[in-house]
């Protein structure tokens, strides 16, 4: 207590959240499982565009999102196939770690308004939260094969999807790079249910800085600008001799939690001025903490990575040296946090 006493003393603008453990620790990967999700070669689907029979995760599955729905866990992940086009697929688990695949994708590219913005490249990338009157929104990214637009769908059952375009709609941003959309929530019984904040929801997205997004319906979003430069403002950026010197993406949802809004992101390490532990461009994960009132106002963060690439199937794929975390549910007491692997395969690492 004197420690903690002294230590206000001596910075007396340390927030109470910056004094206290706020990060979610305690993962451990599920080494005997991992990868829990590999590609299915046998896997067919009918591709309405190519207008085929396609194996349409018969390359590589990776980056899922996760939720909690009537006792089991929900996995939605990214399946592409042998043409490198992305198409959402979902699979199912009483036990967090042993998933059953629906046998054809959730969401995908077809003969509709959004193809201009899904094909070739497809969809990919999902991250979902559920909506105050029990719908379900999905972010994703879209991609043309040129340019990737940061998109959202909405869905009662989490089969039958109703998309809803480009989430940064406005004729600045509409044709600008843009990913990884993860919007506030709480956890309420195991569900993370979308939560406004001084009147809007909002979303953090990117994958260079950080940016942010509001909205006050979930459909139409604002994105946030500095008043003199018109520019995106920047909330969380890479550090230079870090684990996070290249870059830094959202993780799953950001989650509101009573010490702030925890942000798990993954960073990519730079070529140089880097972490020296990690090889160049390695994707590991860390944690960030945004005031609960002010989501655009960073609180602490942290210096070392939580999850990185240690074992083989992590470490080489499609991309070398990839943990990349999407998918984070409570489920019978315990965190379960879904990556993808070497953007390869999926894994799980579970806390204690």
């Amino acid at each position: 207590m004197k420690k903690i006493l002294a230590l206000f003393l001596l910075f007396p603008f340390l927030s109470l959240a910056q004094k206290t453990n706020w990060e979610l620790s305690g993962f451990k990967k599920q080494d005997q499982a991992n990868p829990i999700m590999k590609p299915d070669i046998n896997a067919r689907f009918l591709c309405p565009i190519q207008k085929k029979s396609v194996g349409w995760e018969n390359k590589n599955v990776l980056n899922p999102t996760a939720l909690v729905r009537n006792g089991k866990i929900h996995l939605l992940y990214r399946a592409q196939d042998s043409l490198g086009t992305s198409r959402i697929g979902m699979a199912t688990s009483t036990d967090g770690v042993h998933f059953i695949k629906n046998p054809t994708p959730i969401l995908f590219p077809t003969n509709d308004p959004f193809q201009k913005y899904e094909w070739p490249g497809g969809i990919e990338d999902p991250r979902v939260i559920e909506t105050v009157d029990g719908k379900y929104l999905m972010t994703y990214t879209s991609y043309d094969g040129k340019t990737a637009r940061l998109c959202s769908a909405i869905s009662s059952d989490l089969l039958a999807w109703e998309k809803l375009g480009p989430m940064l709609n406005s004729p600045k941003y509409v044709n600008l790079w843009s990913k990884s959309g993860a919007i506030v929530g709480k956890e309420i019984n195991s569900r993370i249910i979308a939560q406004k904040i001084d009147g809007f929801y909002w979303m953090y997205f990117g994958d260079t800085d950080l940016f942010m997004a509001k909205s006050s319906d979930l459909r139409s979003w604002e994105v946030c600008e500095n008043a003199e430069s018109q520019q995106k403002i920047s909330v969380l950026h890479p550090r230079m001799g870090y684990f996070d010197s290249r870059l830094v993406e959202p993780g799953p949802y950001a989650l509101l939690r009573p010490q702030g809004i925890l942000l798990i992101y993954n960073a990519s390490n730079a070529a140089n001025f880097n972490d020296a532990k990690f090889p160049k461009f390695t994707y590991a994960a860390g944690q960030a903490l945004f005031d609960a009132k002010k989501p655009y106002r960073l609180i602490n963060r942290s210096n070392q990575a939580f999850i990185w690439p240690d074992k083989d199937y992590e470490r080489i794929g499609e991309v070398n040296e990839v943990c990349f975390v999407e998918g984070l549910v409570h489920f019978n007491g315990k965190w379960f946090l879904y990556y993808g692997t070497a953007d390869s395969k999926i894994a799980v690492a579970v806390t204690n």
